[in-house]
């Protein structure tokens, strides 16, 4: 019997990691009425994306135009280039803290490392975890498990089936694939941050640090990998050939190594252009981009990336390239070290991808769903990994409140699970959002005589050509006007928060970021300013039963895409009046709608 103390927590759902999966899982099962316990073995939330790793959040958006994902990491993504527009560390850190810590029926559980569960009739029944900062133990217990832990920490607690490495080619008929399987791995990576200074600076690098004097020693490195010192050095990676999980530590000595190393190659060896930049962070904590995938009722394979993957039970999409880091890392020729193949259209990700084969209330959200060796390098990214974070949480609030298994909701309430994913802004690519029947039976008209239909069509947001959103002159409403007088809840606005990040100002490769890494002398104090087109004051009319105009929602200060509010009224009409923007002379739209 342990001494130490022990806290025991009851919970709908229990989450274990805190990623950007482990986040959006939690975040949507409580916003979706589940009690949620959310265990995460670090100080800071986020993994990848968090400070102790600092590595861009990337999608399908950052490869393909008008593909940025939406949802609740959208939302996390706007509120941080509201609050943060120096792009500062610390502050990122805060709205991803705040975004869990204050969310209704989350009980959040940092500095945890989970470590045990207990099984009953094949089920999960509870997990433990010891919390370092407090010496105390905590049992967590719940009816459903989402593993967001990256190392997929309950397959080894569970005997939930899992895959560990690379398939064969004739498994799956792949033609990325190795001809023969192995347990290799993409490796992991260790971060370093620079900043240009208005000065000359000067490295001394520590005595147990590689030396890399001469081009030859550098040979794997492309030149412009060099010289180009706003990267975030990606490239220093190892431990593909190594046990991913049992290795970390020595795995991260090595790279430690091999960091200051690169930065003295760069600083004091050959001459890049590095006079005045100075070594500012290097990260202690390498970010992991493979280990275990867990096994569902569904293997996604290249051939589904490829094509477009259409399923029925589509929940998510990718579209991040096919992107196979070799495993030797560092060590290779840099071109032989990566695989990757440019997508120009998304792929769905099917829901049987995301729960347990075998423990049936066991799920997962992150670089561990159902996925060939092939198809998860597209799929590992976080943004895309978000969207998965969020169909898990929604499908398993779902689940709790049902009565129901993760499989159940796929076999009988995926309908409402993907109209709901679309209900909350996530945009799935082969299904169009149903419109409320009130809307409409509505008349829909614009007081600057445009032809506003097109906020009927399903789809919110500019796609495959079409704009599917409405420009609206400010101080012009949009209308519902209702035969007779209708009992009207609430409304649903769509707002343009730019996706692409094209009206808003700073250096353009970095605007997709939510965060910056290196930073040149023209980045010291650039703010990265707010996408123009989102609306920032609007008001919510309702012609009431006396026929009198009455404002129900008056918001001057908007900063998000999606909005939703009570009316609670009888009302003979209601309208929308965009007021201001955050920059563009018009108000631009996706979805108006009254329910």
């Amino acid at each position: 019997m342990s001494k130490l103390k022990e806290i025991c927590h009851d919970a709908d759902v229990c989450v274990v990691g805190g990623g950007l999966g482990g986040m959006m899982t939690a975040i949507s099962a409580a916003r979706q009425g589940a009690r949620v316990a959310l265990m995460h073995d670090r100080p800071v939330l986020g993994g990848n994306a968090s400070s102790e790793i600092r590595m861009w959040i990337s999608g399908a958006g950052t490869r393909v135009p008008n593909l940025m994902e939406t949802g609740i990491i959208e939302e996390m993504i706007i509120e941080n280039m509201y609050r943060n527009p120096s792009r500062n560390w610390s502050i990122w850190d805060s709205v991803l803290y705040e975004m869990v810590r204050f969310e209704k029926n989350i009980d959040l559980i940092l500095n945890c490392t989970c470590n045990d569960a207990d099984m009953q009739d094949g089920a999960i029944k509870s997990v433990r975890g010891f919390q370092l900062t407090t010496y105390t133990w905590h049992t967590v217990c719940a009816k459903l498990f989402v593993d967001c832990s990256g190392d997929s920490i309950l397959s080894t607690l569970t005997g939930a089936e899992f895959r560990l490495g690379r398939e064969s080619k004739k498994e799956y008929g792949e033609e990325f694939a190795v001809d023969v399987a192995d347990n290799k791995t993409m490796g992991m990576s260790l971060m370093l941050t620079a900043r240009e200074m208005p000065y000359k600076t000067e490295y001394i690098p520590p005595k147990w640090a590689y030396t890399f004097k001469t081009e030859e020693d550098m040979k794997f490195r492309p030149l412009e990998q060099l010289t180009k010192l706003n990267t975030n050095y990606y490239w220093i990676e190892l431990g593909g050939d190594q046990d991913q999980i049992g290795d970390t530590e020595s795995i991260r000595d090595e790279e430690l190594r091999i960091a200051f190393g690169v930065w003295d190659h760069i600083k004091n060896q050959k001459d890049y252009g590095a006079d005045n930049w100075q070594l500012e962070w290097v990260g202690f904590l390498p970010g992991k981009r493979e280990s275990r995938r867990y096994v569902g009722d569904y293997t996604l394979t290249q051939q589904d990336v490829v094509s477009g993957g259409h399923f029925d039970d589509e929940v998510a999409y990718g579209g991040w390239q096919i992107d196979d880091h070799k495993p030797g890392g560092f060590k290779l020729n840099y071109q032989e070290a990566l695989h990757k193949l440019k997508l120009t259209e998304p792929y769905g990700i099917p829901y049987r991808c995301l729960y347990s084969v075998n423990i049936p209330n066991l799920m997962f959200a992150g670089r561990n769903i159902s996925a060939s060796h092939i198809a998860f390098s597209s799929t590992r990214v976080m943004a895309t990994i978000a969207l998965m974070g969020q169909a898990v949480g929604t499908a398993a609030a779902m689940a709790v409140r049902e009565g129901l298994t993760p499989r159940q909701v796929g076999e009988q309430r995926i309908r409402a699970l993907q109209a709901q994913l679309m209900e909350d802004d996530c945009f799935l690519p082969h299904i169009r959002r149903e419109i409320a029947a009130l809307s409409r039976r509505a008349r829909l008209t614009a007081e600057d005589g445009g032809d506003v239909q097109v906020l009927h069509n399903g789809i919110e947001r500019t796609i495959w050509g079409e704009d599917n959103g409405y420009y609206c002159q400010l101080g012009h409403a949009i209308t519902y006007t209702f035969d007779k007088p209708e009992q009207i809840s609430e409304y649903r606005l769509v707002l343009d928060s730019d996706l692409d990040r094209e009206s808003m100002e700073g250096e353009p490769q970095l605007l997709r970021l939510p965060m910056i890494n290196n930073r040149a002398m023209g980045y010291h104090n650039m703010t990265f300013g707010f996408p123009r087109t989102m609306v920032k004051c609007f008001h919510i009319d309702i012609l009431n039963e006396e026929g009198m105009w009455e404002t129900v929602a008056d918001v001057r200060d908007n900063h998000q895409r999606l909005l939703r509010g009570p009316i609670g009224r009888a009302a003979k009409a209601v309208r929308f009046v965009p007021l201001e923007t955050w920059g563009k002379p018009s108000a631009h739209l996706f979805a108006f709608e009254v329910r």
